[in-house]
């Protein structure tokens, strides 16, 4: 298991000040490393995590991240590494942190007409982050600790959605000073729309989404009495930005593109959660019924979600073998891992342990990356005493996912049956780290130590103490 320092690769020491602010364009490089933006994020994203905003579910972040994977490839800066997660939050809205870590809402994935107009969204969100634009904004903060820039950029982040509600977090964060830079600026924002239609484009989307997409937002605007979406808020949309938009694409043909099945599941996957179970399975029947619109596959994968959370196993079984004959001739829909986890999720309802397992065995070969898939079936092991599979599957997992909290939850409980006490206290307090929890990792830490454990151990238990015990000073200052 890698270290917590190889994990977290945070700094506390003052970012290096200079005699006076550089030019804008180079001040984010001058002021801020790379390393730094990256550590700035990652701070931000564990205070995320620690709320209740985060959605910790691991098929429509590894969705956002396989389209974000997409566009990065043809970026201004393709090396970068980005990571995109979503958050339970169904205003439409989207936003990018230093480092390249970048939240899209749930409502922004239900607004959207077309993954085209996603990948419109999320291309500009990269440029913004590829053109250091919030990392100019907080690098203006010199002397900082890095803690203390990353909650500079969560109060940034939240001042620009709601500038009365986080009043107080820009007083706790020190940053009365930058309310003038509360929104990106207009060459921000024009920045972003020449680099991200450049991203889109090259990533074989239709550029014409990003327009269409604005100038909906906007004509919804009028219609709310002054109560704008979030995303009109964070990225300020004028009639001439949509022109120049406009303009800039106005000689490429209008190319209509199909949506991919993961961004359709993704989707019926999120109205399953947005609606009770019963107006769920209500929806997607009319879908597939009289009121016949949509892909029925999809409708159908819809559908069977709702059924499990409606306790309908048996209708939801009668429902998949339905969907499995429907996606038996489509290649991507008959080798699709979010269709082949719902179908692990139908066998465990049934209650027939033996040929789950079977059915897992199988799964886990053919989608070993699939983390939804891999969370039911270490579940399954464990529920069925095989601790020590679950253990060497987790293991394996966390090599590819090294701050996947879940993961390191279930290897705790493999521990906890194997009667391993130090090593469950110390997956459990990792989990605890990555999702920003400072005091429950070091209490975690403390009872692995007093399990006793081997030199080398002990030593990467004190290691790890010393580095969590400063990150929580770093942030109680």
């Amino acid at each position: 298991m890698k270290k917590l320092t190889l994990l977290l690769l945070l700094c506390f020491s003052p970012c290096a000040a200079s005699d006076g602010l550089p030019d804008l364009g180079d001040v984010s490089q001058t002021v801020l490393t790379p390393l730094q933006e990256r550590q700035i994020g990652r701070q931000s994203v564990m205070q995320i995590r620690a709320s209740k905003q985060y959605l910790d579910d691991a098929e429509i972040n590894d969705y956002l991240n396989q389209l974000g994977a997409r566009l990065v490839e043809n970026s201004a800066e393709p090396g970068q590494g980005f990571e995109f997660f979503a958050l339970d939050d169904y205003n439409i809205n989207a936003f990018a942190l230093p480092g390249g870590f970048i939240g899209v809402n749930s409502g922004l994935l239900m607004t959207a007409q077309s993954e085209s107009e996603l990948a419109a969204v999320l291309s500009h969100e990269i440029a913004h982050v590829t053109q250091h634009h919030l990392a100019r904004m907080v690098a203006g903060q010199q002397g900082d600790s890095l803690f203390s820039m990353a909650a500079l950029a969560i109060a940034i982040l939240a001042a620009r959605s709601n500038p009365q509600a986080s009043q107080a977090a820009i007083v706790g964060a020190q940053a009365g000073s930058i309310q003038r830079q509360l929104n990106f600026t207009r060459t921000h924002e024009r920045e972003a729309d020449r680099a991200g239609l450049e991203i889109l484009q090259q990533s074989g989307f239709n550029v014409h989404a990003m327009p269409e997409f604005l100038d909906r937002l906007q004509k919804a605007t009028r219609l709310l009495e002054g109560s704008a979406p979030g995303y009109l808020r964070t990225h300020p949309v004028t009639s001439e930005r949509i022109a120049d938009i406009g303009n800039r694409i106005q000689k490429q043909p209008y190319r209509l593109i199909p949506d991919s099945l993961n961004f359709q599941l993704a989707r019926a996957k999120l109205i399953t959660t947005q609606k009770t179970a019963s107006d769920a399975i209500a929806y997607f029947s009319d879908a597939l019924g009289a009121q016949k619109h949509g892909n029925p596959i999809v409708q159908r994968y819809g559908l069977v979600n709702a059924l499990l959370r409606s306790n309908e196993t048996g209708r939801a079984a009668e429902e998949l073998a339905k969907l499995r004959k429907q996606a038996h001739d489509d290649p991507i829909a008959m080798h699709n891992p979010m269709i082949e986890t719902l179908a692990g999720l139908v066998k465990r309802a049934e209650k027939n342990d033996a040929a789950a397992l079977a059915f897992y065995r199988n799964a886990a070969q053919t989608f070993p990356q699939h983390r939804a898939l891999i969370y039911d079936y270490a579940d399954l092991l464990l529920n069925s005493n095989h601790a020590e599979s679950a253990v060497k599957l987790l293991t394996e997992q966390l090599v590819r996912h090294p701050s996947d909290t879940a993961l390191y939850n279930l290897q705790a409980r493999s521990y906890a049956m194997l009667g391993k006490r130090f090593e469950q206290h110390q997956a459990q307090a990792y989990s605890y780290a990555w999702q920003g929890n400072l005091q429950a990792a070091i209490e975690q830490l403390e009872l692995a130590k007093q399990t006793g454990g081997s030199f080398y151990q002990m030593s990467t238990i004190e290691s790890d103490l010393r580095e969590l015990r400063e990150m929580l000073d770093a942030r109680k200052k």
